[in-house]
């Protein structure tokens, strides 16, 4: 079907006018374009990246499981606003307390327990030595079903070779590349400080932006650790992730038991945190959502700049195009025909540079989402808010232009020089 059946010639007759007018005037127009374009790529890009930031927090929150709950030794506490918090530390939890725990918490579940020993381990293999940032931890064999980290290759170390404390380690994904430039690590010794240890397995690449760096970390048999680690003040965390029963109902009945391990009495208070999988999670986004706030706010002070810019060329055009608009009246152009005329130009302008900062938008959205590991993403709540939003700039920024162009005498218009 053609363009002429499905609208008015009057509004086509329009369009072509105003898309002449914009080339005719390349410069301007190039500019206030430029202008929309910048503040829909501030805001299109800024919540495209949030919203891939997002989805990689969810979906690290499900691959360390949605049923796992942690007992450590230290907690966030808001500060004057709920939007300040303070570290609170207590007392640190010990390998005695952690095994009694183990031994006597009667809700079916699976339960490790794990040590950070240090950040600032070096790795030494052959010709290469790192740099002093490789995290080592200390873990027992259940690590892989509390913490949701799953195996690349090789396998993890057993309940006999953590009771032994051999000197096995599983390395993380990026260790093993840096390491071992993408040949196969197993089997292979290493120097972690001032032991040698043989690799018998890799992490699966999980990405630095949660796990705590798991894809640089080593991890050894908890009894290794405490040999030849240990130092004063190291505390112990409790991964627990019930097997039958609903979380709430095991986080509850793991507070009383490891109030018994302490030896609370009913009028003390905890000396211990518990926290489930998705806290940490939640608290991130919440904190995002303020980014949110704040990117929205800058991308509409962008728009409302490049509103008033675009009032300003449409009213300058009004002022050149005078006689123009005198002898579109004189042949019979009504009011509405003038407003239409330079409306339809104020939105195609705006139009063009939202689809420009859309466009811009998305790819600095995912240019950010491609660092963090999240896959591509296509945000289209912003792409028709972009559309949305650009459609007002250029309607808003348009109306008084066309009101003023339609109101001039065509007796007056024409003898405008």
């Amino acid at each position: 079907m053609q363009l002429k059946k499905i609208l008015p010639a009057a509004f086509i007759e329009n369009f072509l006018i105003a898309k002449g007018a914009i080339k005719s005037n390349k410069l301007r127009t190039t500019l206030t374009v430029l202008i929309i374009a910048i503040g829909i790529t501030a805001l299109v890009g800024i919540l495209t990246a949030i919203d891939a930031i997002k989805a990689s927090l969810n979906s690290q929150f499900t691959s360390m499981g949605s049923n796992t709950f942690t007992i450590e030794n230290w907690a966030l506490r808001a500060v004057g606003g709920h939007n300040r918090r303070n570290t609170e530390r207590f007392e640190k939890i010990d390998y005695r307390d952690a095994l009694k725990f183990k031994e006597i918490y009667d809700i079916p579940s699976t339960i490790s327990v794990s040590v950070f020993a240090s950040n600032t381990a070096t790795i030494k293999y052959k010709d290469y030595k790192s740099n002093p940032n490789i995290p080592v931890m200390g873990t027992d064999e259940n690590y892989l079903i509390t913490s949701g980290n799953q195996l690349s290759s090789g396998r993890f170390y057993s309940q006999e070779e953590v009771f032994n404390g051999q000197h096995v380690v599983i390395i993380g994904s990026q260790l093993s590349s840096q390491v071992f430039k993408n040949k196969n690590p197993l089997q292979k010794e290493i120097t972690i400080g001032k032991g040698r240890y043989r690799v018998i397995g890799v992490l699966e690449e999980k990405g630095s932006n949660m796990n705590m760096g798991t894809d640089k970390i080593c991890l050894l048999p908890i009894q290794n650790v405490r040999q030849y680690f240990s130092f004063s003040g190291m505390s112990y965390t409790i991964n627990v992730s019930p097997t039958k029963a609903e979380l709430d109902y095991a986080i509850s009945e793991a507070e009383g038991t490891f109030r018994k391990v302490r030896g609370l009495k009913p009028e003390n208070g905890n000396n211990f945190e518990i926290k489930k999988s998705d806290t940490l999670i939640k608290m991130l986004l919440e904190n995002i959502s303020y980014v949110t706030i704040a990117a929205t706010f800058i991308g509409i002070i962008t728009l409302l700049g490049a509103t008033i810019s675009l009032m300003n060329i449409m009213l300058v055009s009004v002022k050149e195009r005078t006689r123009e608009i005198g002898t579109r009246k004189a042949l019979g152009a009504k009011k509405i025909i003038i407003r239409q005329q330079f409306l339809l130009e104020s939105i195609l302008i705006g139009e063009i540079g939202g689809l420009l900062g859309i466009i811009f938008g998305i790819l600095a959205g995912n240019g950010v989402a491609m660092l963090i590991g999240s896959p591509f993403i296509v945000p289209w709540v912003w792409i028709i808010g972009g559309v949305v939003l650009c459609f007002l700039v250029g309607l808003i920024s348009g109306v008084m232009p066309a009101v003023k162009a339609s109101k001039l005498d065509p007796i007056d218009a024409l003898r405008y020089e």
